[in-house]
């Protein structure tokens, strides 16, 4: 059945490319968030188990909405593990046992890296292929990996405040900042 929305059969086809490249980078951080959730021991564990907990709960649903909005567009969303490795910018790091602090490290860059693609896609969809509803449902998906950065910097940056805001610069001074 033909689809009449407003879009061009490329500008569609050019969206559904989008949102596949964001499918797997989603599937992919998904993947590292809860092995990492499996994984993580130490002194932190019961926080990280916790918020690593709600972050691949929140991906499994923008995972699905992700491949929704596809299918709205009358594409087909990837669904291997060989296609959304092929076609994530973020990359795996099989085999490795990374320690509590490194495993945070490596989901803050993984989030930043998709903040900045999807910061791109969005200007994209809008401008190159006139699709305003897939820019903002983009939109709502940058929030939600700012979000999830933000909350994993502030766990590894850790430096004390006083009560007014402002950091202990006592603190600082001694080598407590990241």
């Amino acid at each position: 059945m033909s689809i009449n929305i407003g879009l061009s059969e490329k500008e569609r086809q050019g969206v559904v490319d989008i949102l596949n490249n964001v499918l797997a980078d989603a599937y992919l951080l998904l993947i590292k968030t809860k092995k990492y959730h499996w994984d993580v021991i130490g002194p932190q564990f019961r926080t990280l188990h916790q918020l690593w907990e709600e972050h691949y709960e929140a991906l499994t649903i923008s995972i699905d909405a992700i491949a929704e909005r596809v299918r709205m567009l009358n594409g087909y969303p990837l669904g291997t593990a060989a296609a959304f490795i092929k076609h994530a910018s973020i990359k795996e790091h099989s085999g490795d046992l990374p320690s509590a602090q490194e495993m945070v490290q490596r989901l803050v860059v993984d989030h930043e890296q998709v903040i900045r693609n999807v910061r791109g896609y969005i200007e994209q969809t809008s401008e190159e292929f006139k699709d305003e509803g897939t820019a903002d449902f983009l939109t709502g998906l940058m929030q939600e990996h700012e979000e999830m950065a933000w909350m994993l910097r502030s766990f590894l940056d850790g430096e004390a405040f006083e009560s007014s805001g402002k950091r202990d610069k006592e603190l600082v001074s001694k080598g407590s900042k990241r």
